[in-house]
């Protein structure tokens, strides 16, 4: 059974939308002989974007997994989606890889999202090979994106590969190690090239890439180094493989190939650095193990087949067939008909069936061991970021953390009918996607969506009524506010009651001040000589703690607040936990109004392109919506801008911007911050909250 782990890689391909990540992992299938008939993305046939709605709309949406073969190695691969509203996905799938392929076009080089990837990657520190696609596009530049990923990541680019041609004209590749060029014809047939001298014009750019290529690797062995700068002959090729791959794997340095996965130039390359210089499952940091409370205990799942079980649930998915969950195996072995613990809910959980995925297609397994990625079939009780271990051996693997919503709407049914199917389709997206929030409005009964953007809710309501056949009203997306406070305030409250036998009474004199942001509610108790036992001061905590959840403008949650108990009274008989709980919820209502209460609003980093001629109606259109300029920087096919600008104002963006720019502008949006409303807003906002609860 157990295979030599050193053969396997695992390893996620991402970037920003459009730049070819789907394009690419079809190319990846096809060469390694996993598919026959390449699928077109812009015709909706794609192998691993097989959602209806993936199809239509030509991106990715949720992360798919496949198995592959390539000169004798493994591939675990899984293809993410790009776009900023689905993040979420690119970053549960970075947890679980060792290495990754991050896909940069050659003419809109480094974009938003491609940071927002790139910083997920280095935080889950996934060592990466870097692939510029598009590079028979026009306004291709190879050596501008190589620039690009210096300046805007921070990230030394090792370039492995210099392009033959531009544009048009590009027909392939220079291999700097080898000295060789390897060039396609016009048949578009992967294996159609010839490995040839390199271009008479081009030999002197080569040697000076190359000398560059070797210095760098070489810095990754002092002895090596030594001999070549007393020497300058080069060391063996195996030795400076090493060295790229020993830098590679430090993420000293990034391994930088181009080529056109359209025309099917130049991955046969990406495949072999991913097999010489990414790492197996045994040469990563083993994952650690935390308590209940979530701190390190300083233990690891090793990678080995030896160990006890530790796999790590990373995704769950609802098809045809049922629930998958996607699994990725850290240690130990894994059999159909194991018993498994599930060290979150505490509950034991029989394997029933082991798959191994190729997009929405399945082999069935009898066991699966470290390294393996694979879905499970029929878990009840396992979500996102749940460790299954070896009952014997309890463990829990470091959970993953997601970002709250933004955003929300309204929905109901139509009728009873769907009333009845809405909950169970609700319930199976939840368990889907971890950054997806749904509850109820309990005055108006109405269900309240919550998502990262637009279109992460639109596609929502699209699988309601697709997938599981739910037909729904839909109201106008509502803005996830927050309310803070400004000024320090010295306060006191006293809750008194009797009504015949023992009363209640409390007494509490405290101060509030606004946290730092992102602190949330601390409390701290300054309580000197007992006027307040000290078990009442959870209680007291408590009712502060509990008031958050409901502001006094609009009844949005409160944030960052500090509360500190100064003093108080209790009585003998007639204090208790509940007395102090009220009079601390009392005294929130009646200090927060005085304290300076304002409305936050969630503000957006945005990321806008626009063809050079409508640069001035994006900008005046952008201040409009109250957005703030950060900066403008040309590029060959247009510009950039960038901004920030409150979510409130940037619903609908894409048709204004599309309609400005005769459908050739393009924008992404991620959350940035929470900041004050200006006076005008907020009053409408508050008024809104007066009406619904009116209702």
């Amino acid at each position: 059974m157990a295979t030599d782990l050193s053969l396997y890689r695992n390893i996620g391909i991402f970037a920003h939308v459009d730049a070819g990540k789907t394009t690419t992992t079809e190319r990846i299938l096809s060469l390694t002989g996993k598919i026959h008939k390449i699928g077109e993305v812009h015709d909706g046939e794609s192998t691993t974007d097989f959602m209806e709605q993936e199809a239509e709309r030509g991106i990715t949406i949720q992360s798919a997994a496949t198995t592959c073969f390539w000169n004798d190695h493994r591939f675990n691969i899984i293809d993410t989606p790009g776009h900023v509203d689905f993040t979420v996905e690119v970053y549960r799938s970075l947890k679980v890889l060792d290495g990754g392929v991050g896909v940069f076009c050659a003419s809109g080089g480094v974009e938003p999202q491609s940071e927002t990837n790139w910083r997920y990657a280095n935080e889950s520190e996934v060592s990466r090979v870097i692939y510029v696609n598009k590079l028979d596009r026009i306004g291709g530049d190879f050596y501008r994106v190589v620039d690009q990923v210096k300046n805007v990541l921070g990230a030394v680019p090792l370039v492995m590969v210099l392009p033959i041609g531009i544009e048009g004209d590009f027909i392939g590749l220079c291999d700097l190690l080898t000295r060789k060029a390897w060039v396609w014809d016009d048949s578009g047939e992967p294996e159609n090239y010839e490995i040839q001298d390199i271009p008479a014009d081009m030999v002197d750019k080569v040697e000076e890439y190359r000398e560059k290529l070797i210095e760098t690797a070489l810095e990754q062995d002092d002895d090596l180094m030594e001999v070549y700068l007393e020497t300058m002959e080069e060391p063996a090729m195996d030795d400076i493989k090493k060295c790229i791959r020993k830098g590679t794997i430090s993420m000293d340095f990034f391994p930088t190939y181009c080529g056109s996965s359209f025309k099917n130039k130049g991955v046969q390359l990406v495949l072999n650095a991913v097999v010489d210089y990414l790492p197996s499952p045994t040469e990563v940091d083993p994952q650690p193990e935390v308590n209940a409370e979530g701190e390190e205990t300083g233990k690891f799942a090793i990678v080995s087949t030896e160990k006890p079980l530790r796999a790590l649930a990373f995704k769950i998915m609802d098809d045809k067939f049922g629930a998958l969950t996607f699994t990725r195996i850290y240690s130990g072995v894994l059999n159909k008909g194991d018993t498994v613990l599930n060290t979150f809910t505490g509950k034991n959980e029989r394997i029933g069936r082991i798959v191994e995925m190729h997009a929405d297609e399945r082999t069935e397994l009898d066991s699966a061991q470290a390294g393996d990625i694979v879905a499970l079939v029929g878990m009840k009780n396992t979500q996102t970021g749940h460790t299954l271990c070896d009952p014997k051996f309890p463990a829990t693997l470091e959970p993953m953390v997601f970002p709250d919503p933004v955003i929300s709407i309204a929905v109901a049914p139509k009728d009873k009918v769907n009333a009845e199917k809405l909950g169970v389709a609700i319930g199976k997206m939840v368990a889907e996607d971890p950054s997806f929030y749904v509850e109820t409005d309990e005055d108006s009964g109405e269900t309240i969506l919550r998502g990262m953007g637009e279109l992460h809710l639109d596609i929502k309501v699209d699988i309601l009524k697709r997938t599981h056949g739910v037909e729904v009203e839909v109201g106008k997306p509502q803005v996830a506010y927050r309310e803070s406070i400004t000024k320090v305030l010295k306060d006191s409250y006293t809750h008194k009651k009797q009504s015949g036998g023992s009363g209640q009474y409390g007494k509490i004199d405290y101060t509030i001040e606004p946290g730092e942001p992102g602190s949330g509610f601390e409390f701290e108790s300054k309580v000197v000589g007992g006027n307040v036992p000290k078990e009442y001061f959870p209680a007291i905590e408590k009712g502060f703690r509990k008031s958050m959840d409901n502001g006094v403008l609009a009844g949005y949650p409160l944030v960052d607040m500090k509360v500190t108990l100064t003093d108080g009274g209790s009585h003998a008989v007639d204090s208790s936990a509940v007395a102090f709980e009220i009079a601390a919820k009392s005294g929130f209502r009646q200090s927060v109004p005085k304290a300076g209460a304002q409305i936050l609003e969630p503000i957006m980093k945005l990321d806008v392109f626009t063809p050079e001629d409508h640069v001035g109606d994006v900008i005046g259109d952008l201040n409009r919506r109250r957005g703030m300029i950060q900066s403008q920087e040309s590029t060959p096919t247009g510009v950039r801008i960038k901004a920030e600008a409150s979510l409130s104002e940037m619903f609908g963006y894409i048709g204004d911007l599309r309609t400005m720019t005769s459908g050739r502008g393009q924008f992404s949006m991620e959350f940035s911050h929470y900041a004050a409303c200006p006076k005008n807003v907020a009053e409408l906002v508050i008024a809104e909250a007066k009406e619904r609860n009116a209702r």
